[in-house]
């Protein structure tokens, strides 16, 4: 099993305790206005994504991972990668993407999460390249694209929602 220590943080896969505290973070409309349509998740929902994450992991080698907070245990949200089949002008790609409980926000956590993620995509995964998404006006996400050493590579749309996104890119030195 794949974990990756940072000195707040713990990257691992999912257990079957997250849902419930994923789900609590999928139903807060503040953490999924900048998420595809903007709606909420209910538990079902966040079960089935977990299921599926936990699917990506087995068939690409890499997924989200569940972050949890070293001091209490407490699940703070993912960290990871995943394909983004939503947006099939940037593909081939793989997307690191973050998601914490507001609880979490504010703190460095994300950028500190991604930043794990994003070493152990490019050194022990291989990849060359890798995409991350956000809705424009996503400002918070944003900044930690840029802490990460990404750059905007196209503006586009959401062909689902129309939402307007930014495509930003890294890639190994």
């Amino acid at each position: 099993m794949i974990t990756l220590d940072t000195p707040r943080l713990i990257l691992r896969r999912w257990r079957p305790e997250d849902v419930a505290p994923m789900a609590a973070i999928n139903a807060d409309p503040e953490v999924m206005r900048w998420i595809a349509d903007g709606s909420v998740r209910d538990e079902t929902e966040t079960r089935q994504r977990i299921e599926a994450i936990e699917r990506e992991w087995r068939s690409e080698g890499f997924g989200l991972f569940a972050v949890e907070v070293r001091a209490t245990g407490e699940l703070a949200g993912f960290t990871g990668f995943t394909v983004p089949h939503f947006l099939p002008e940037v593909l081939p790609a793989v997307e690191i993407g973050w998601r914490l409980g507001r609880a979490h926000w504010g703190q460095g956590l994300a950028s500190e999460a991604a930043r794990a993620a994003l070493r152990f995509g490019l050194e022990e995964r291989g990849l060359s390249r890798v995409v991350s998404i956000a809705q424009t006006g996503n400002d918070a996400s944003e900044r930690i694209m840029a802490k990460l050493g990404m750059r905007l590579e196209r503006e586009t749309a959401d062909p689902a929602t129309g939402r307007a996104l930014r495509v930003h890119v890294v890639g190994r030195p």
